[in-house]
């Protein structure tokens, strides 16, 4: 039996069972007759989905080698940070151990020492004492009055030890633990945060809040956040260029501190939890970090050019130039050049790192352009659109997702991992932006803007 209803062959059984209220049942034979069936149509449509089943087949075979590769390498990134942290405890307990030798020596000298004046006066007087005895059986004035002399001065110059080297309690050694360190790892749940990757998730916008960044202090009527860092414990750090400021914000995003600097800042990249790299142009690069809440600033470096964009993974710095991007060590040791243009303007402005540091995004300014290199320097795409109108900031996040603003048409899009293809537009009621980071805490996008006095805080679905 065939069932038109359902399009389904069936047998009496099936007729019976589910097919008792279905008005189009009939024979094979006779639905053969009324329908007819194009087997070549058939054939090929069984052979397009056929393809298409083995090409999801091999995506798939090929998602768990690189799924497996991912495993091996993160598990070999792993082991190497256990190396680093017992390689930093190892320093730590050796300096530690090199302070304890340090006392030990110091005491036990100053002890001997009190020990060795102790028996040499101990001996003069002994000696004093024998000599003094002897001449009690004597009549000799002179040599009586020489011995009451020297007997005088030694014990003196033993009174005068005795003072000033008073009686104590028996020395010891104290040791204090660090239990900041013992703390901080007990509070840490695991070496890092593990997630499933999956860099072309594409973002979707709920809704859209500002917030006021403006201070009192500020030297200029506006503000122009070029640069956003958000810290581990949900604070955000901000870079104002117009007023040449870092600024952090609280978790409810309200300025709580602030540092001035020496120049216009350009940029900023988080160097740990706690601690940021500012780029000032000229001036080189700023390291600051959060103390009880309040920003310090740390050291400094300098490069022999321009200092503009800036990025950080395991230790290497990226500097971009506006026309070159180079490669440091967070030393300031320069490792090599990884890519440069040869015109003027901001060819190279700023830049980020994918999570495995395979891929470098640059941002092209003046030509409206995202490049996408490889961490050799060689370009793996170059992506363009409408949108990306003097494109500035640029952020990829834990996941890999990566996401750019375009200035010029109030912009902030999300593009693929490769570089080549806008998945979505993220710029809802956002004016002129020009800085963008991801809020892992919070699940929010942060955009900073230029010359106003507000930042954007988009909150994701």
């Amino acid at each position: 039996m065939f069932c038109q209803d359902h399009s389904q062959l069936c047998c009496s059984d099936c007729v019976l069972l589910n097919h008792r209220q279905c008005t189009n049942l009939a024979l094979i034979s006779e639905s053969a007759k009324k329908l007819s069936v194009d087997i070549e149509q058939l054939s090929n449509k069984i052979q397009t989905i056929l393809a298409e089943l083995n090409k999801f087949k091999t995506l798939q075979e090929a998602s768990i080698v690189s799924v497996e590769g991912s495993y091996n390498e993160k598990l070999l990134e792993i082991r190497e940070l256990r190396k680093k942290l017992n390689a930093a405890l190892n320093e730590l307990e050796n300096t530690t151990l090199i302070q304890l030798e340090e006392i030990r020596t110091k005491l036990k000298t100053s002890l001997k020492k009190d020990v060795e004046n102790c028996s040499r006066l101990k001996n003069d007087l002994q000696q004093l004492s024998e000599a003094a005895q002897g001449l009690c059986d004597k009549s000799k004035k002179d040599i009586e009055f020489i011995a009451s002399i020297k007997c005088q001065e030694k014990i003196q110059e033993s009174e005068t030890f005795l003072k000033e080297n008073p009686v104590k309690v028996q020395s010891s050694i104290i040791f204090q633990g660090n239990f900041d360190i013992q703390q901080y790892l007990s509070q840490q749940s695991s070496l890092g945060r593990i997630v499933d990757s999956n860099p072309d998730q594409v973002l979707s916008v709920k809704r859209t809040s500002q917030y006021n960044v403006k201070i009192s202090s500020d030297s200029n009527q506006t503000c122009y956040i070029i640069g956003i860092c958000s810290l581990r414990s949900g604070e955000v750090i901000v870079a104002d260029n117009l007023n040449k400021k870092v600024k952090l914000l609280d978790q409810h995003f309200n300025v709580s501190s602030h540092c001035d600097v020496s120049s216009k800042p350009q940029d900023m990249c988080l160097i740990t939890s706690n601690e940021v790299a500012v780029t000032l142009e000229d001036a080189g690069v700023q390291f600051m970090s959060v103390s009880n809440r309040q920003l310090v600033k740390g050291r400094t470096l300098q490069f022999p050019h321009k200092a503009v964009g800036i990025a950080h993974r395991q230790g290497a710095l990226y500097i971009t130039s506006r026309t070159a991007l180079y490669h440091y060590t967070l030393s300031g040791t320069l490792v090599k050049k990884v890519y440069e243009e040869t015109e003027t303007g901001d060819i190279v402005y700023l830049c980020a790192l994918s999570p495995a540091g395979d891929r470098i995004y640059v941002t092209n300014l003046n030509q409206h352009k995202l490049l996408t290199l490889a961490s050799d320097g060689s370009l793996i795409s170059t992506f363009t659109d409408p949108e990306l109108a003097n494109p500035c900031g640029v952020h990829v996040t834990p996941e890999g997702q990566v996401l750019v603003c375009g200035n010029a048409f109030n912009a902030v899009i999300q593009v693929d991992c490769e570089g080549k293809k806008k998945l979505a537009s993220l710029s809802d009621g956002v004016k002129s932006p020009a800085s963008v980071c991801y809020n892992t805490n919070s699940h929010q996008i942060i955009v900073g803007l230029f010359s106003k006095n507000e930042i954007c805080v988009i909150e994701l679905q």
